[in-house]
This record gives structure tokens, sequence and C-alpha cells, in this order.
């Protein structure tokens, strides 16, 4: 039986530059960083979130095909990948620290049905719900 998510994939067109990403301007930690064959395993996460990881990718090889990886570069250059939804207690502090250390916004903090809700993206144009839950909001009445 599935237990929960344990790595997402973030595609990445410099792994370097991404996890500098993560790690100082959204204060993750690094998990992994190492050679395996051809390829360069990263991963970043949530400090207090340990069972959670985020898989920094290049789409060029590592089993991706040619015309895939091609078109995978071209939709994370042109910024239309949706990545995840990161948690926080609080949207609007984050926001204004992450923008300080130059984290572009396509949305500011914003009333949600379901919380505070501000959208960024990554150095490679990957975008991001920041989202800080309502008090005592049950999703599962309305989602099922």
């Amino acid at each position: 039986m599935i237990k929960g998510v344990g790595i997402t994939t973030v595609w990445t067109l410099d792994q370097d530059r991404t996890k500098a990403f993560f790690t100082e301007k959204l204060g993750m930690e690094v998990r992994t960083d190492m050679a395996m064959g051809d390829m360069r395993w990263v991963t970043v996460g949530a400090k207090d979130q340990p069972d959670v990881e985020l898989a920094l990718m290049r789409p060029d090889g590592h089993g991706v095909d040619p015309e895939s990886s091609k078109a995978l570069i071209e939709l994370v250059t042109k910024g239309v990948i949706g990545a995840c939804a990161l948690r926080t207690d609080d949207c609007r502090g984050d926001y204004e620290t992450f923008r300080a250390r130059g984290v572009e916004f396509l949305q500011e903090p914003k009333e949600r049905p379901y919380g505070i809700e501000a959208i960024f993206r990554d150095d490679n144009g990957n975008w991001y719900s920041l989202t800080e839950r309502g008090e005592g909001l049950d999703l599962s009445k309305e989602w099922g």
C-alpha cells in the first residue's frame, strides 16, 4: 500500500545553480549529491520534512530519449511546468524573505478558499505554489 510521496522530480538545466536556489534562497538542505554512473543524483528537501525530497534532474540523458529531452528543455525554458506546492505556516513572511533573496514571484500572497497562496518561479522557470493552509481547514469534505 502507498504510504506517501518520497521523491518528486524538479527539472533543471543546471543542477549546481538549482541546488543553490533551493538551499540559499528557500532554506532547504541538500540530502544527496553523488555520481551514479553517467548521471548525477542531487536531492534537496525541507529541514523539517526528512521523508520527502526533490530530485533535481537534468532532462538530457538518464533514460530520456533525445526527442523527449528536447521537449522537456523547451518546456522548462518557457516556464510552463508547475513543479509542486510548498507548505508554509507564514506565506506573507516567506514571500517577503524570499523576495528579498531574489526569488521571482508571479503572484503575491492572496487569500484563497484553502488559505493564503503566492506563486513563484525557480531559477529554471518552473513555478510553485507557496501555500499557507487556512486554520481548521478540512478539504476532505470538499475534495473527498
